[in-house]
């Protein structure tokens, strides 16, 4: 598991960010799926499953994220049957494109300047797993 030190807030500045740069789907994609994966009751997993994927993830979905044709085309064609692991793939990618691309942007943005002053003013941080 790879952890970034982040809070609440951090994590608000970061979906900002997301949103100047017009891909905050990616981390709303991120936090469904690992809301998903934390789903007890069998007969919510299905229902749960089709929500991210008509948003995220089928051809021309409201909120599509940038995945590759084959990870697309696999949740497709198993999004009848579902299981926690279903997106797992996906949301590797996503991770992976915000960990190597959007991150390093944001450490460098006035949002993170901006965060980073008003933590040194007394907000502690917490951990959050990312993967």
């Amino acid at each position: 598991i790879i952890y970034f030190s982040i809070s609440a807030d951090g994590l608000d500045a970061f979906r900002t960010f997301l949103k100047s740069e017009f891909s905050e789907e990616n981390i709303d994609f991120w936090m469904a799926c690992e809301d998903f994966k934390k789903t007890k009751a069998s007969a919510k997993i299905a229902s749960k499953a089709q929500k991210i994927y008509s948003e995220f993830i089928q051809a021309d979905a409201p909120r599509e994220i940038n995945i590759d044709f084959t990870t697309r085309d696999h949740i497709s064609q198993n999004i009848s049957e579902p299981t926690l692991k279903c997106f797992d793939d996906a949301q590797r990618l996503i991770y992976s494109l915000m960990a190597k691309d959007s991150f390093p942007r944001f450490l460098r943005s006035e949002v993170y300047k901006e965060l980073v002053n008003k933590q040194q003013n007394g907000n502690q941080k917490r951990w959050l797993p990312f993967l």
